[in-house]
Formats: C-alpha cells, sequence, structure tokens
C-alpha cells in the first residue's frame, strides 16, 4: 500500500455524527455539498443559511460561517449577507415546506434578481420536522397529517415544481433538478452542485439544485421502501432535468 487516503470526512464538515431519522438523505446532500467546497477550495470563504424545518440543523454539520434564517426568508437573508460581503460565497440549505410555501416570494425574486447566491432545496413531498403535513411539492392523492384522504387537487391544487416555474428567469445562472435514490444519481447531483457554486464562484447569478430526496418517517416507509417510492411516484411527477445552464463545461 502508498498510504493514500481513499475516503475520509469533507473538511467542510464538522466531526458531529449526523442526527436525522434512519434512511434520511440530508445526510447525503450534506457530504456532497462539503466535498464540492473542499473541492473548489471555497471552504473558508463560504456562508450558510439554514432556515426553519430539518434543515436547519446543517449548522451542526457544516464547518463554516452561518446563520439562522426565519422560516422562508433564507434567499433574503442570503442576498443581505451576499451584498455586505459580495467576496464570501453564501448558500442557503432549504426544503420544499420552507422554499416553496411560505418562500415562495423570495425564492421567485432572488433568482428573478439574479442575486449572487446558491441555493440547496430538498424536495421530499412533505414537512419533516414540523409532524409531516402536506408540503406545496406533496403529490395528488399523497396522505399526510394534513390530507388524511390524500392530497385533492380540487381543493388543494397541485404540486409546485419550483424549477419550471424559475427557469424563464433572466437571473438564473443555474437550475437543475437531481437526486439522491440511486448511486448514480448521486454521482451526477454532485456534478450539479459542483457547476451551481461555480455559477457564483464566476458571478454568473442565482443558481438552485433541486434535489429529489425521501422522508421515510413522515411516509412510514421503511428507507428502502421510501428509495422505491420516490422512484416511481415522484421522479415522473419531478423529471430529472437540467433546465438552464449558463456555467458549461467544469472540472
Amino acid at each position: 500500500m502508498n498510504g493514500k487516503v481513499a475516503f475520509k470526512r469533507p473538511d467542510s464538515l464538522t466531526a458531529k455524527e449526523f442526527t436525522y431519522c434512519p434512511g434520511c438523505l440530508h445526510g447525503v446532500a450534506h457530504r456532497l455539498v462539503a466535498e464540492v467546497l473542499d473541492e473548489l477550495k471555497l471552504t473558508g470563504q463560504t456562508i450558510m443559511v439554514a432556515p426553519v424545518g430539518c434543515s436547519v440543523f446543517a449548522y451542526e454539520f457544516f464547518d463554516v460561517d452561518g446563520t439562522v434564517a426565519p422560516h422562508g426568508r433564507a434567499t433574503a437573508v442570503a442576498t443581505g449577507i451576499k451584498r455586505s460581503l459580495p467576496d464570501r460565497v453564501v448558500f442557503t440549505y432549504q426544503g420544499d415546506g420552507d422554499l416553496a410555501a411560505i418562500g415562495t416570494a423570495e425564492t421567485i425574486h432572488t433568482a428573478n434578481r439574479g442575486e449572487k447566491i446558491t441555493t440547496i432545496f430538498i424536495n421530499n413531498a412533505i414537512y419533516g420536522m414540523t409532524g409531516g403535513q402536506m408540503a406545496p411539492t406533496s403529490l395528488v392523492g399523497m396522505k399526510t397529517t394534513t390530507s388524511p384522504y390524500g392530497r385533492n387537487a380540487d381543493s388543494e391544487g397541485y404540486p409546485i415544481h419550483v424549477c419550471e416555474l424559475l427557469q424563464n428567469l433572466n437571473g438564473v445562472a443555474y437550475l437543475e433538478r437531481v437526486s439522491l435514490l440511486t448511486p448514480k444519481d448521486i454521482i451526477a447531483a454532485k456534478k450539479g452542485i459542483k457547476k451551481a457554486f461555480t455559477a457564483q464562484a464566476r458571478g454568473l447569478g442565482y443558481s438552485l439544485i433541486e434535489i429529489v430526496s425521501t422522508c421515510p418517517t413522515n411516509w412510514g416507509l421503511s428507507p428502502v421502501e421510501s428509495l422505491e417510492w420516490a422512484k416511481q411516484k415522484m421522479l415522473p411527477e419531478f423529471p430529472l432535468k437540467v433546465f438552464i445552464d449558463k456555467v458549461g463545461d467544469v472540472k
């Protein structure tokens, strides 16, 4: 053996063990973001904004400067930080209930202004921390604590497709929907995350990565079952796709 390190915890993560539910993919998303920050050598200049929800725990796991935002206001807080400290790399880490419900206006206008920040958006089609309520991304027919008979499109509307909403805004530099449901998807997700941070580093505008994920606890499924359910139900509703790419090739 030549003593070469093949695998280690990214420098951009703290030594604290993840406390998410078994089968939750927040930990995978955290690792991918941290690996990208390490590889782009951005750790020392990065500031994270984590709002209300399971995402708020991110401040315990990322070894970067950061702050917590009120529910839905992460991109507004991040905008203020980035404008005050334009040499910093600023990213938000948000769930679907936060970003696509109470934070809809902030998200859309941040993207439309082309704020030079990056958003990591976890879409698991449900409110996680607060007890499994219906989220803006919950599927039609999906049972939650606030839609016990299944989401009814006539009374509750249809799932919101965030990337599709943002794809016609000129301020967006990179926009992609990825997933963490298979090893192949995880590899592709990391590439997308790297391009999103590269867009910010190059000052090209706003970037967002939507990550199709799972919530085994609130879905009432085992971790393995939740992966299969997401493949069968979520991916047809939220197809994986690059919507905007003003970055080009990234090594």
